[in-house]
């Protein structure tokens, strides 16, 4: 009897021990069943920035249902960031997606190891060391400016055959936040793609200096319009613009060239295009790494440096939407798919590049001789180009 309950102990305990390594390796593997995402938004989705950003959301409901519990928090400003940031990491979210800028995210992302941080990225990452845990990402979102200047320019072309304006009328305005890197590179890569069409066109730009206030936005827009600008675009958070550009075109006509968000509901008259950054393919495959257990840059596709990551439209994190048939110019399509196959074969340098000198606005002795050009995201997610084109881009003020 005793070698029986022997052997009984015995064989529960050699059970035992596979179900210990089995449950190790099927945790150490992945298969997790089910996880509680977080999304901290710097607006609400009624703004182009984050309703653009909250698509990747939607695109986890979709693709898991009830394998995940997402939770949000909106309106969160940079410095308020730490009592969210803090609720959803205590609450048990195994990973957290950041469309603000605020530095608390990389100062407590430690504190919370179990948690995987995900930010938008908000500055130059290269040779930054930063917690396992903390993340940043963005699409190399001067691709898509730059084809929707192609369709800008081919747009100003045909005004300018048929008479609508003159040579000297090619003039396009952009409505800026911040003289931020990031600002003057996208709407650099938007003159560019204007120039590559129509030569002689230059940029007004004004700042607002916020990132989403209707009223400074759509009267910064007006001032534009007022100034001569005949196509506008953006790097603000509200559609001010736009609408600026759809009241003025019922008197002359004015065009729309939008990011992030289609326009064409608010403006249907006057806008013509838009780009936008796709968040999906980074949120899905990070989502994807915590399910299986492994870290978030051997499941993404991109340009990969360390823990931050970018791509642009060879990997579909950059796109164009919204094309208006009705007032886009004829041979827009092809000219646009030219530059976009050029892209996804790896080219890229034909983008900041001519017969031009910028300067740094922080330091106008910084400048920058484009004749050999110069290579965008390179290094790391974050735009870095910042000088301000000579004699064709003209900084607007109030005074």
């Amino acid at each position: 009897m005793k070698r029986v309950l022997i052997i009984t102990i015995l064989t529960c305990l050699v059970i035992f021990t596979a179900f210990v390594g089995l449950f190790r390796i099927f945790n150490i593997t992945g298969k997790r069943d089910r996880l509680k995402i977080g999304f901290i938004y710097d607006n609400d989705e009624s703004t182009p920035y984050t309703y653009n950003f909250s698509l990747a959301k939607d695109a986890l409901e979709k693709t898991y249902g009830d394998k995940v519990e997402i939770v949000t928090r909106s309106n969160v400003l940079d410095d308020a960031m730490e009592e969210p940031l803090r609720e959803l990491a205590g609450g048990g979210c195994d990973i957290i997606f950041f469309n603000g800028y605020s530095e608390k995210v990389i100062q407590l992302a430690p504190e919370y190891p179990d948690t995987q941080f995900c930010q938008t990225s908000y500055m130059d990452m290269t040779g930054k060391t930063v917690p396992e845990n903390y993340h940043t990402f963005k699409g190399e979102a001067y691709q898509g400016r730059y084809v929707s200047g192609i369709a800008a320019g081919m747009k100003i072309r045909q005004m300018i055959l048929d008479g609508t304006i003159t040579q000297d009328q090619a003039v396009v305005g952009f409505v800026a936040a911040f003289p931020t890197s990031e600002v003057i590179s996208g709407y650099t890569a938007f003159l560019m793609g204007v120039r590559s069409v129509v030569s002689q066109a230059v940029m007004r730009v004004y700042y607002t200096e916020t990132w989403s206030s209707y009223a400074l936005e759509k009267s910064a827009a007006t001032r534009l319009i007022d100034d001569g600008c005949v196509i506008l675009s953006q790097y603000t958070d509200t559609i001010g613009p736009a609408i600026a550009c759809e009241e003025a075109s019922e008197e002359r006509p004015v065009y729309f060239v939008g990011f992030n968000q289609s326009m064409s509901e608010v403006a249907p008259g006057s806008s013509l295009i838009t780009s936008r950054i796709c968040w999906e393919p980074y949120v899905l495959a990070a989502v994807d790494a915590v399910f299986a257990n492994k870290s978030i840059e051997s499941f993404v596709t991109g340009n990969i440096h360390g823990t931050d990551v970018s791509a642009g439209f060879d990997k579909g994190w950059v796109e164009m939407i919204d094309m208006n048939q009705l007032v886009m110019a004829t041979g827009t399509q092809e000219a646009m798919d030219d530059a976009i196959e050029k892209f996804k074969r790896g080219n890229s340098d034909f983008v900041f590049k001519g017969n031009y000198v910028g300067v740094d606005p922080e330091d106008p002795n910084d400048t920058m001789d484009l004749r050999n050009g110069y290579i965008e995201n390179e290094t790391t997610s974050y735009p870095l180009f910042h000088y301000v084109l000579k004699d064709v881009i003209t900084i607007v003020n109030d005074d």
